[in-house]
């Protein structure tokens, strides 16, 4: 399966989603912030990232930007996770360079739905 980048400082949001990851078959690589995030993108390249916008020392707007500047790591499809679902907050992760959007609390078939399609797209 994939290789997935979960990017997550909520130790029980990380667990859960970890964990029903690789239940379905995905390696997961876990940073808890998005300066680590950045980091493990361009070590580990994963095939996804799964990206909390609400992240302590770098947040995940600005992780997402310096993911999608870089040459090494702009092609890697993610998946912003955030709690707010107020309106524009779908354009707002969308312009920063996610490519996809989904709110929590998370519900994992929906998320496993759009995991699944970013990952068979051609471009990933």
């Amino acid at each position: 399966m994939a290789k997935i980048l979960l990017v997550e400082d909520n130790e029980m949001n990380r667990d859960m989603l970890s964990r029903r990851l690789r239940r379905k078959g995905h390696e997961v690589v876990v940073a808890t912030d998005g300066a680590e995030g950045v980091d493990l993108s361009i070590r580990e390249t994963p095939d996804l990232i799964l990206m909390d916008m609400g992240l302590p020392v770098m947040d995940g707007w600005e992780a997402t930007r310096t993911i999608k500047a870089a040459a090494k790591t702009q092609q890697i499809p993610i998946i912003a996770l955030t709690a707010h679902a107020i309106a524009g907050d779908r354009e707002k992760c969308l312009a920063a360079g996610c490519d996809d959007y989904d709110t929590k609390p998370v519900e994992f078939p929906r998320l496993l739905t759009k995991i699944e399609s970013l990952l068979s797209s051609p471009s990933s």
